[in-house]
């Protein structure tokens, strides 16, 4: 059963457990590889739950993952997903001086495209990275070649955010095209809505409310997202980091393959691409 005729964009951030923000501070890029990896397991079966409820998706990889398990980005591509960047070692945005950003991005397009054969259209900033201070970024992503960007949260948050963004999808002055991540406007603040931790906090039938009332109400198309390591409760756990971060990292990753089921069920699914350009 479909709640909505809208179709909606299904997308995932290919990053693994370790290369996340929350856990910056104590796991340096140098050790990255030599510590257990999952992503392209987790990966693998995130790519046969889609086959399995005939779904396509858009694939945010990081170049890093990319140059170590080319057989994700193969498999994203030949089973008709879209592959998308996510920058090259998940450095935020606001963390890098504008050439650093543009190296960054420019290497992660430049392994995608060489180990798919397809043009990269799509660039996801880690952590949502782009705030009033940056907004630079749209421009770099624009002078590369790419031709839309899925970086902007329109909440307030303590990591990230533009609260006063526009809900839906606009077009920069250079003539970028931003997908935000959708949120749901109560009064004049936006509470987000697309998925992530936010997906493992509130109870399913409050989000399938929400995306039925963005469909419905709005009609617009909801942007969702995921990361693999979300539905992997076995992964090594970082007992040094904060207990916020442990909170938001770890919640309910016991619950998160279900609920994709249903929201797969739920829901009608596509490419970012498809859905928006």
């Amino acid at each position: 059963m479909s709640y909505s005729s809208i179709t909606n964009a299904m997308t995932v951030d290919v990053e693994d457990y370790f290369q996340v923000a929350a856990f910056d501070n104590f796991i340096s890029p140098d050790s990255w590889d030599s510590i257990s990896h999952r992503v392209q397991n987790n990966t693998f079966k995130i790519l046969d739950l889609f086959a399995q409820h005939q779904v396509k998706a858009t694939f945010f990889t990081l170049g890093w993952v990319a140059e170590r398990y080319p057989d994700i980005v193969k498999r994203v591509v030949n089973e008709g997903h879209e592959l998308a960047s996510h920058g090259y070692a998940h450095k935020k945005a606001t963390s890098q001086t504008r050439q650093e950003f543009r190296e960054d991005i420019i290497k992660a397009k430049q392994i995608l495209e060489d180990i798919s054969g397809k043009e990269i259209k799509g660039y996801r900033a880690p952590s949502y990275s782009v705030s009033k201070k940056n907004l630079w970024v749209h421009e770099e992503l624009y002078d590369t070649g790419h031709q839309y960007s899925s970086s902007v949260y329109p909440v307030k948050h303590d990591l990230y955010g533009i609260p006063d963004a526009p809900r839906f999808t606009y077009q920069c002055k250079n003539g970028l095209i931003e997908i935000p991540i959708s949120t749901l406007k109560i009064g004049s603040k936006n509470l987000p809505a697309g998925g992530g931790g936010f997906f493992r906090l509130y109870p399913y039938a409050l989000t399938r409310w929400v995306i039925n009332h963005i469909n419905k109400t709005d009609q617009q198309a909801t942007s969702f997202y995921f990361h693999p390591w979300e539905i992997d409760p076995e992964q090594p756990r970082q007992e040094q980091a904060s207990l916020k971060s442990k909170f938001r990292h770890y919640l309910n990753l016991h619950k998160t393959e279900a609920r994709l089921k249903q929201l797969l069920t739920d829901f009608n699914w596509d490419r970012m691409d498809k859905v928006f350009l």
